[in-house]
């Protein structure tokens, strides 16, 4: 399955089926680094530089050394084959940036969310705002160096559901990115088939 992500080939001019991904979590989680690695066009990001004045709006006892911050959404591309392709959205993870959430889940098929083990209460508004909108979805834990979590103890951390996917990432990594986004897809082709033989 790693060979449905091509490594970065030359874009076709059109593609039959465009598959929205929403890539959620909580502030300086990685999401950004996660697009950026993953993306085989150079993507579109909407990073700001850090200020003082935003200290007093944004929670950054945890991420001290982030000196730039997402305001609107990341846009990466991935192609799967000749007529697929994976559209990455990804986006901000301060509060004041939520309200932007609900219009990126428009049209989206699936969701990463993306958690530092040092914070996982900071994910709990990102499955909370999934499950409410019934968007499948799976979560990789984000290598911070932070102190070592049993699967178990993550899950019931955050709530998650036996069939939720869960898994180990680093998104600076290329290939571990990758594995993210083979993971989600095949999750949802899991559903997919679950529905179908329920109809």
């Amino acid at each position: 399955m790693d060979s449905a992500i091509s490594e970065r080939t030359p874009l076709t001019s059109t593609a039959d089926n465009g598959l929205k991904i929403v890539i959620v979590g909580g502030f300086g989680v990685g999401k950004t680094t996660l697009v950026r690695s993953v993306s085989e066009i150079r993507p579109l990001n909407t990073e700001e530089t850090m200020t003082r004045a935003g200290e007093a709006v944004d929670d950054v006892a945890q991420v001290h050394t982030k000196t730039s911050t997402t305001v609107a959404f990341d846009f990466g591309r991935i192609t799967l084959d000749a007529h697929n392709v994976l559209y990455l959205f990804g986006a901000p993870g301060q509060e004041r940036f939520w309200f932007l959430w609900d219009r990126l889940f428009a049209g989206t098929l699936g969701a990463v969310v993306l958690v530092d083990t040092r914070r996982l209460a900071d994910s709990w508004y990102a499955i909370d705002r999934l499950e409410h909108h019934g968007m499948p979805f799976i979560v990789a834990c984000n290598d911070f160096g932070g102190p070592a979590h049993t699967e178990q103890e993550i899950r019931e951390a955050l709530d998650l559901a036996d069939h939720v996917p869960l898994v180990e990432c680093d998104a600076r990594d290329r290939s571990s990115s990758k594995y993210v986004l083979i993971t989600l897809v095949t999750h949802l082709q899991r559903l997919h088939a679950l529905r179908e033989t329920r109809t």
